[in-house]
Formats: structure tokens, sequence, C-alpha cells
């Protein structure tokens, strides 16, 4: 049977997980603990030498990269057409998401994440103001773009049906809210947008899935606990000195 190795913390690894469940694709769960940082264990180290998850090993074909992944799954286990269109314009809208994503969304996204939830637990002090504010306000304009540009005033990114970019877009914006910062305040689109994508995956799976990145306050001592606080200290410390 295929092999997904996860973690839930991780943005791309909750997108594979969803659309793995959500469409009914035979695979085993296999964890890995970025928190503890089991990523850089010799025996993940055999599977790929990335070190970052999510990675599928389908026999012996691995592949790294979500967005290459979802591709795969989606190719290899003719899931339904519009999760990535075989209509051109379509697969195009969604490809053009999947490509901007990186660093238009998922690069605020996950700064702001890490300055609220895991910098001030490492370092001991908090992220200076200015450089939070300068993460908030890139991720606001993220959000706008997303909303403006690849949303409009349709259901979903590519119309009246939920694909990968949908899929994508929202664990990146469910990021930060694990921190506590509810980036849907005031945006009554983006949120309408959100519980159509829940429902549309299924409101069990799709809390399932996010039950872990709602929780990041266990995170001071899961680090105090498995040593990661020296590990990273020095690094992160470096950013702001």
């Amino acid at each position: 049977m295929m092999e997904l190795y996860l973690d839930l913390h991780s943005q791309p690894c909750r997108a594979v997980f969803l659309l793995a469940r959500r469409a009914g694709i035979p695979f085993q769960y296999r964890a890995v603990d970025l928190a503890s940082g089991e990523q850089y264990g010799e025996e993940f180290g055999k599977i790929s030498m990335v070190r970052k998850v999510p990675v599928m090993k389908d026999g012996d074909f691995i592949l790294t990269e979500s967005v290459a992944i979802l591709q795969y799954l989606v190719e290899k286990f003719s899931v339904p057409d519009h999760w990535f269109p075989s209509e051109p314009r379509n697969r195009a809208r969604v490809n053009e998401f999947l490509s901007w994503q990186h660093s238009g969304l998922r690069a605020h996204g996950s700064k702001v994440f890490w300055f609220r939830a895991v910098v001030p637990i490492v370092t001991g002090s908090p992220v200076p103001k200015e450089k939070m504010d300068s993460a908030l306000e890139d991720l606001t304009q993220s959000l706008d773009i997303f909303e403006r540009k690849f949303l409009q005033d349709r259901k979903f990114v590519v119309g009246d049906q939920i694909s990968l970019a949908d899929l994508v877009a929202v664990v990146e914006i469910m990021q930060p809210v694990g921190t506590g910062l509810d980036v849907f305040e005031g945006r009554l689109a983006l949120s309408a947008w959100r519980e159509r994508v829940r429902a549309e995956v299924g409101a069990e799976l799709f809390d399932e899935a996010h039950r872990t990145i709602m929780a990041v306050d266990t995170l001071p001592q899961t680090f105090r606990d498995n040593g990661m606080l020296e590990l990273l200290r020095p690094r992160l410390q470096k950013m702001f000195n």
C-alpha cells in the first residue's frame, strides 16, 4: 500500500492528507514528528534526502513536494475531475494558483505562524514589533490578492466546484489561525469560502486535519521535552541580531 509520511503541523501535509482521505485513496499514514526533529534522523534520511514532509512512497517510487504529490494522486487514482480539471483553462487556473501560493501565500502565513507560535518559545522573547507588523502586513496583502484575483465572486477558485487550489489555499490560510489570529475577521467572502471548503471536504475530516495546528499551545512543553530548544535557538537568534 502507498505510504504517506506526514506531520499535520505542516500545511502541505494537511492538503495531501485531506485529498487522500476525501477521495478514498488507500494509504498508510507514516507519522513524522517535526517538533522532535525526526526528519533529521537516519531512518527518515533513507526515505528522503530533502528531509521535509510530505513524502509519498508508492512501491519503489518516492516523491517529495506536496504539489507534485497531489497531482500524482489525482492522476493515478482517477479522482473526480473537479479536483484537477481536464478542461485546459480551468486546469491552468489551478496551476496558476499552485505556482503563486508558495511565495505569495505560504511564505507569509508561515512567517506569521513562526513569529507568533515558535520564535517566542525558542528565543524567550517576542519578535520585535516592527518585524511582526511587517509580517502581518505581508499576510494581509496576500489574503487581499487571494480574494480579489483567485476567488473573486466565485464559490471556489475555479468556479462552482472545489479543486486542489482551494484545498491548498485553505490549509495555508488556517496556519496562522492556529496561533489565535483570526485572519477571517472582517472578510465575509473569505469566511464563506472557508465554510464551503469545509463542507465539501466534510466538517469532521476538516477538523481532524486541523486539530494539531489548533493546539500549538502545547509546543513549548514539547520543545522542552525533546531538546529542540537548543537546536533551534541559535538559528532563530541570528534572524534578530
